[in-house]
């Protein structure tokens, strides 16, 4: 136990260590060291024999500071990144300390460091990779974790590592290229905060108030630059004083769509007006009055963009936005929410030869990779014969309950098809009871197909969907992580895209013609959890929501 006067050094301050004082660093590690006694779960490392100088032994720790410089010790397990960690007092007994955080600190599952994950997951990663120029600013920035920028090689197979972003070789046609940079960002709302307040006991108060992370918040969108901003968690007072404002600053565009009922926040998209023009605006509400299951206020909003300076006076880009229901027990909610927002993308990115405009789906979906909503987004089709509504967004691993989904999911009068698509409603004015007879017949008609079409327990879409991240290192198999906070740290955001035929970085989606497409460029990289809690997890004093921002580049490819 340290002396009175030792505790009262400062619990919440870092000291860094360098090679002239107190160690002799050697073995990097991206980590730092808290102190001994404050929990009893981050205790100081026992020295090992091996790792000691000859000379080395025990310094007076409770003497002249002066004489504790001078000493020399060396230890392999650090560098010069590594400091001393004196954790704050927020938390005030080991009790509160969330799980996830004293598993990963302790070092009981996993001995890697986040540098070498990631060094490990560039290696196997098949694509082509880039460190961006950024990276140093943004790790030189007290308590950030690095994420750098990932590039794709488009024309070549192999694996390749370049220091700077790579030329598209392949691409030899004179006409201009349009890049653009798309953000999807759920920033976390302060109603919702507050409202939740048992998953964020591991950080400070002051951390949390809304005057201290927003300022973050637009510093992160300013720093990240992204020509198209998809917003989730958009508190409407804030959007209404301070956040659509200062966007519109930065010269983007925004569009925004508040949940219904009471609930204060919603989902915004913004874009730059030097980049793109409003074609059309459609919001989507999931509330429906006369439907029981559709009982929850969620909302999408779906924009139709027309990009700036290109040649070709019909291109399009269809970008949506979304924040699902989060209710792990409610699959049929979520999938029928999803059903409405794709009818809806549908509709706006048809073109008149009947394919579709290259389109982004951005969202929090609260569902996790490898689920069957997931599946069905990626795939384009899912059976749900026998599936438990539970099991539909995998965020529980052991889920209560054991009811089915019912077939179909949702009815007929929502007047959405199997297919995600809106039901063509044909209404004509009959003038005689002869063709009123004749409607009778043809309605009875319809019935018998529709009702054969309610025995089918498959869903699909028209889209070929791909997700701009792979959700998991390949070296360790350890995940991405897009949300960490004290219950958990999992993937529930996502940019879904629809994919250019030669685009290397694509996963197999549905088959249905898409008008051109987009090739996926770069994306900044995503975390592990274990990254993530060594800045105390989300929130954090640099991070002032409960999700990473996710940020892709793509290229327009016209058919």
């Amino acid at each position: 136990m340290l002396p009175r006067h030792m505790q009262r050094l400062g619990r919440d301050w870092i000291t860094h260590w360098n090679g002239s004082q107190i160690l002799a660093l050697n073995s990097p590690v991206s980590s730092c060291m808290r102190w001994a006694g404050h929990y009893p779960w981050a205790s100081f490392p026992p020295p090992v024999p091996g790792d000691f100088s000859a000379n080395w032994r025990l310094p007076p720790f409770f003497g002249p500071w002066t004489q504790f410089q001078n000493y020399n010790w060396q230890l392999d397990n650090f560098t010069q990144s590594s400091c001393f960690h004196l954790p704050n007092p927020s938390m005030k007994s080991e009790g509160e300390e969330p799980l996830t955080k004293k598993r990963r600190l302790s070092g009981q599952h996993d001995t890697s460091t986040p540098e070498e994950e990631t060094n490990s997951s560039n290696q196997k990663e098949a694509s082509c990779l880039s460190v961006a120029q950024n990276e140093e600013k943004q790790s030189s920035k007290k308590g950030t974790v690095k994420r750098h920028w990932e590039y794709f090689c488009q024309h070549s197979g192999t694996m390749k590592i370049f220091e700077n972003k790579e030329t598209d070789q392949s691409n030899t046609e004179s006409e201009a290229k349009f890049d653009f940079t798309v953000m999807s960002y759920n920033i976390l709302s302060q109603n919702l905060l507050e409202d939740n307040s048992h998953l964020y006991k591991h950080c400070r108060q002051r951390l949390l108030i809304w005057t201290y992370r927003f300022p973050n918040i637009l510093q992160e969108i300013k720093q990240l630059d992204a020509d198209v901003l998809c917003l989730q968690e958009v508190q409407e007072d804030h959007y209404r004083t301070e956040i659509k404002s200062s966007l519109e600053s930065l010269g983007y565009h925004c569009e925004y769509k508040m949940r219904t009922g009471r609930k204060p926040d919603g989902c915004a998209i913004c874009f730059k007006t030097s980049k793109f023009r409003l074609i059309s605006s459609n919001p989507v509400e999931f509330f429906r009055h006369d439907i029981p299951l559709l009982d929850r206020d969620n909302v999408g909003l779906v924009l139709l963009l027309e990009p700036i300076l290109h040649c070709k006076t019909n291109a399009a880009i269809c970008i949506a936005n979304t924040h699902l229901l989060y209710n792990p027990r409610r699959g049929d909610i979520k999938l029928t929410q999803l059903a409405m927002l794709l009818a809806e993308i549908a509709s706006v990115a048809r073109q008149k030869d009947g394919t579709f405009c290259p389109i982004i789906i951005c969202g929090d979906f609260n569902s996790v990779p490898g689920s069957p909503l997931y599946r069905f987004i990626k795939e384009g089709k899912l059976n749900y014969e026998g599936l438990a509504i539970g099991k539909v967004s995998g965020q529980e691993q052991f889920p209560r309950g054991r009811r089915i989904l019912s077939i179909p999911i949702w009815p007929k009068k929502l007047g959405i098809s199997q297919n995600c698509v809106y039901e063509i409603k044909q209404q004509q004015k009959e003038e005689n009871a002869g063709e009123k007879l004749e409607a009778a017949k043809l309605d009875n008609t319809q019935e018998i197909v529709i009702a054969s079409e309610k025995l089918s327990s498959k869903l699909q879409h028209h889209f070929k969907l791909s997700s701009v991240y792979s959700h998991y290192f390949p070296e360790t198999g350890i995940p991405e992580v897009t949300t960490c906070h004290s219950r958990s740290a999992v993937t529930v955001d996502y940019i879904f895209y629809s994919a250019a035929n030669d685009d290397t970085a694509a996963q197999p989606g549905g088959e249905d013609p898409v008008h051109g497409g987009l090739k996926l460029l770069g994306r900044l990289a995503l975390l592990t959890e274990k990254d993530l809690w060594t800045v105390n997890g989300l929130p954090n004093e640099n991070n002032s929501s409960d999700h990473l921002p996710l940020l892709a580049e793509f290229r327009l490819i016209e058919r």
